[in-house]
């Protein structure tokens, strides 16, 4: 998920803009991570549930990490604020030097969070300062793609504080006033022609480097349905024995239901003749009108998750 492509060229974060917009949407982005962490204790933000996981603190050190590596140590003068860092925080940028292993992020105990905060804090303040002095172009390209990287840490840290929630016998809440998802609705379905059509990013505005160049494609007709697959699409795969007819999986598929023996969607728990979901929310009966998620967890191989 977290790509750290380079971004393409498009419009910069602040053209168009003043340098007080420019500051806001650098600090709008940077609170957002510190509300998402909020309701953690800081024993739950140092655990690593899994290899594929990251503990919250190393979230909120890695995103604060970009900004000093890429926009603030190449300035003169500028004194990082712990050398250790850039070993502790770095996640597979090779030209960055030696990192800690990705599944032993859980082991780091030290820093404390309270030092992780004031790092956090001391990045916020000379990348402030460093906006308000004005960026060039390429400056700015780098800090447009040090936001869109903390977006996608923002995910990943609700994703893998799931996973490690989902693991205490407790089953506790994240937050049991998260909104639930909305209702997916019957499905349509929609004829498309296909053809000759164009897909990827368009040159006006930020960009990872796989959605782009925009090129065209050609696609059979085919259709498509208006909604999501809901939950209660799922249960009656369940009940049609999905998970036990091999016809209906391609062999890669296959081989990882028999190994991992899938019974049902990720974080569904059995009670009784019912199912239960666990969430953000909490343990709650599975809406049949939601939409299915995690009915695969398989990462692969060639995508980066940070």
């Amino acid at each position: 998920m977290d790509g750290h492509s380079h971004p393409t060229t498009g419009r910069p974060l602040c053209s168009d803009a003043s340098q007080s917009a420019c500051l806001r949407r650098y600090s709008e982005v940077r609170a957002a991570t510190l509300r998402l962490a909020a309701p953690l204790s800081a024993e739950d933000m140092v655990v690593q549930s899994m290899p594929d996981a990251s503990p919250a603190k190393w979230h909120l050190a890695h995103t604060s990490w970009f900004f000093e590596t890429f926009l603030l140590s190449p300035r003169p003068g500028y004194a990082p604020f712990d050398p250790h860092y850039g070993y502790l925080f770095n996640s597979y940028y090779e030209a960055k030097g030696a990192r800690q292993p990705r599944a032993q992020r859980g082991v780091l105990t030290r820093p404390a969070l309270s030092d992780i905060l004031a790092y956090r804090q001391h990045v916020d303040h000379h990348m402030r300062d460093l906006i308000a002095a004005g960026l060039d172009a390429e400056s700015e390209t780098l800090l447009a793609l040090g936001l869109a990287h903390e977006e996608q840490h923002q995910e990943l840290l609700l994703m893998d504080v799931l996973h490690l929630f989902s693991l205490s016998p407790l089953a506790p809440a994240y937050d049991p006033n998260l909104a639930a998802d909305a209702p997916a609705g019957e499905a349509r379905f929609i004829p498309c022609a296909g053809g000759l059509v164009e897909i990827g990013a368009t040159n006006d505005g930020f960009a990872f480097d796989n959605e782009r160049p925009r090129h065209k494609v050609w696609l059979e007709p085919y259709q498509i349905a208006d909604r999501l697959v809901r939950n209660g699409d799922w249960l009656a795969f369940m009940h049609d024995g999905g998970y036990a007819r091999p016809e209906l999986w391609l062999s890669d598929g296959w081989a990882r239901v028999q190994a991992e023996s899938w019974r049902a969607p990720l974080y569904w728990r059995p009670d009784g003749e019912q199912w239960q979901a666990f969430s953000l929310r909490g343990l709650h009966p599975v809406d049949p009108d939601a939409p299915v998620t995690h009915i695969s967890e398989v990462v692969p191989e060639n995508r980066t998750r940070c």
